[in-house]
């Protein structure tokens, strides 16, 4: 037993499907101490989007330790936020037309969540939310109210209240008006539901299996929220900073949500940050009233600067359009012509193969994730019941690894597909015998 098994907690995850130990990382690739190199499908979960250890960030970050600049400090002003704050706004808010105030949350993307919850209720009087099955928000309590995963919500050990779940516009749930549904609960005198204090989204539900929203369904959501005076949150924290393709995932639908929730790759270097985008006229907070230790991570900052002048530089947007383009006509030329079932799902550059109808779907999606390990690509699964193969390089990952990665998990399929075929072809022979 190493002392990973012999002294850390049983709730350690990723580590469980990826069991090597990781030494070095640049870019796209990850190298254990053995040597063995992987590519990366996984990108930190969506906190990688510049790669590991981005050289123009990274000096960037040495600079500034090598200077002594403030590395702890509250919310007090300082040059590395003041530096990020007009980046930010400069870069991204006024050429989109945007107008919102910046509260610096804790480090992590469920403590921002927490804070668009408090901020919603704070400002309507009322306290219900409106969530959606599929949907992924965190793991503090607060933000496990409004997630669907009923394994993740069993952690919790005492009810989530205060949180309606709507249904998503997909599967059986897609097959009748979503908006319609949500207009008749709010308007019938007897739905037995209350108006809540806000909706909470993903336009891209990645947890839930890389589910895209359908841009006509985002802006009827929008005006239904002007229209009943609730407050619609986005959380961006997997799909924004470009992983959508434009910086917000909401951007394609031409909506401004009231509140916008962004962490992860925020930070451009895998630093812990999180931010809350608020609309002015809400922002009603009283000084300190949502605080924590950690609001200021002022390398995050350093990180976060660096990377918004990265993507201006390199005009990110268009290469990862390239890159769409690519892993679309792979995904739908090379993978869904395998199997009748399997479906392909995503944009930018997170994608997902749904093979929820094979026979095995669960068992299918392991062997396929885990055979990808071993062929050297480090890729995870999402989705009910985990069976949806979810691709999330980083948005700069070299042509030839995004290429090398896709014919990994191509091979693996067919793999599985072929040892199903091989079973079920000697299951029938020796049923002929009998």
């Amino acid at each position: 037993m190493n002392s990973f098994e012999l002294w850390e907690s049983n709730v350690r995850s990723y580590c469980r499907a990826f069991g090597d130990v990781f030494q070095y990382a640049k870019n796209s690739t990850m190298v254990t101490e053995e040597g063995k190199q992987f590519i990366d499908f996984f990108a930190g979960a969506g906190a990688l989007n510049y790669g590991h250890n981005p050289d123009f960030i990274k000096q960037q970050l040495i600079d500034y330790l090598e200077s002594d600049g403030i590395i702890h400090g509250l919310d007090m002003y300082t040059i590395a936020k003041r530096k990020f704050i007009d980046a930010f706004t400069e870069l991204i808010l006024i050429p989109k037309e945007m107008n919102y105030k910046i509260q610096f949350c804790g480090p992590t993307g469920t403590n921002a969540v927490e804070a668009a919850l408090k901020l919603a209720r704070k400002t309507t009087g009322r306290t219900g939310i409106f969530s959606f099955m599929g949907g992924f928000h965190g793991m503090s309590y607060g933000s496990l109210a409004v997630t669907g995963n009923l394994y993740n919500r069993n952690g919790a050990g005492a009810p989530l209240p205060n949180v309606t779940f709507m249904p998503y516009p997909h599967g059986f749930m897609g097959s009748f008006d979503t908006i319609e549904y949500i207009e008749n609960v709010l308007t019938d005198p007897n739905s037995g539901i209350e108006k809540p204090a806000a909706i909470i989204l993903e336009t891209v539900q990645a947890e839930g299996g890389v589910i895209v929203a359908p841009i006509e369904w985002l802006q009827r959501l929008s005006e239904l929220c002007k229209r009943h005076e609730i407050l619609m949150i986005v959380d961006d924290i997997q799909v924004g900073c470009g992983r959508a393709g434009s910086f917000f995932s909401f951007e394609r639908a031409g909506i401004q949500p009231d509140l916008v929730v962004l962490s992860k790759s925020i930070s451009g270097y895998g630093l812990p940050m999180s931010l809350l985008l608020i609309q002015p006229d809400l922002d009603i907070w009283k000084p300190g009233e949502h605080n924590g230790t950690f609001r200021g991570n002022q390398l995050a900052f350093i990180g976060a600067t660096a990377a918004l002048e990265y993507r201006e530089s390199v005009h990110l947007e268009e290469v990862v359009k390239r890159k769409e383009a690519m892993i679309h006509t792979f995904l739908h030329q090379e993978i869904a012509i395998l199997h009748s079932t399997i479906e392909i799902r995503g944009l930018g550059l997170i994608w997902g193969i749904d093979l929820g109808g094979l026979k095995d779907a669960e068992g299918a999606a392991k062997f396929v994730v885990s055979r990808c390990y071993e062929l050297g690509l480090i890729i995870e699964r999402a989705g009910r019941n985990d069976t949806v193969i979810k691709l999330m390089p980083a948005l700069t990952i070299e042509t030839e690894y995004l290429q090398q990665g896709c014919n990994i998990i191509k091979q693996s399929l067919i793999e599985y597909l072929d040892h199903q075929t091989t079973d079920y072809q000697q299951q029938d022979y020796a049923t002929v015998m009998e």
